[in-house]
């Protein structure tokens, strides 16, 4: 079964539900199709990979907590010096603490340990190690998950109306 990405009417992502609901939903005129798929086995009918809700829901906001395991999800568990992909990856400060530099998410990135090590109490630019990305404050938590879908190749289709990924 398929996953489908929902917007809200100002295109912003909502949720990611089944197949199945979003044909419920287009069906019933609560959604638009933006985005689909036509699969071999049922050409008759294309299948919905990203919908937009005809009315605006509202969403209360939800802070992301800032935690190690977030700050690693974020990065996509991968060094941002050296593209260095495993379980040894540790947090550090693009400012260094030493200097001041604070606990937020635009000033952690997850780092292996020889990058973090090599960096030591200097910026990136002092160290001569450019950072992959700059790191930000996801926008959701849904954002994780949809960077999920994306990242591996599932859903590229997707990635248009999600900032960032």
């Amino acid at each position: 079964m398929s996953k489908v990405l929902v917007l809200n009417a100002s295109y912003e992502p909502l949720n990611i539900t089944s197949w199945r609901r979003a044909v419920v939903l287009l069906l019933k005129g609560k959604a638009e199709q933006l985005e689909y798929t036509v699969t071999t086995v049922s050409a008759r009918f294309p299948h919905p990979t990203v919908i937009r809700l005809r009315y605006y829901v509202r969403v209360p906001y939800k802070e992301i907590p800032l935690t190690r395991r977030n700050i690693l999800e974020r990065d996509d568990h991968t060094c941002q010096y050296c593209d260095y992909r495993g379980d040894n990856l540790t947090l550090d400060h693009v400012h260094p603490r030493s200097r001041g530099g604070p606990d937020t998410w635009e000033n952690l990135v997850a780092a292996c340990v020889r990058c973090n090590v090599k960096k030591g109490s200097r910026t990136p630019e002092e160290a001569q190690m450019p950072l992959r990305s700059l790191p930000r404050r996801p926008y959701s938590s849904l954002h994780f998950e949809i960077a999920r879908y994306v990242r591996s190749g599932r859903n590229t289709e997707w990635k248009k109306y999600v900032i960032g990924i």
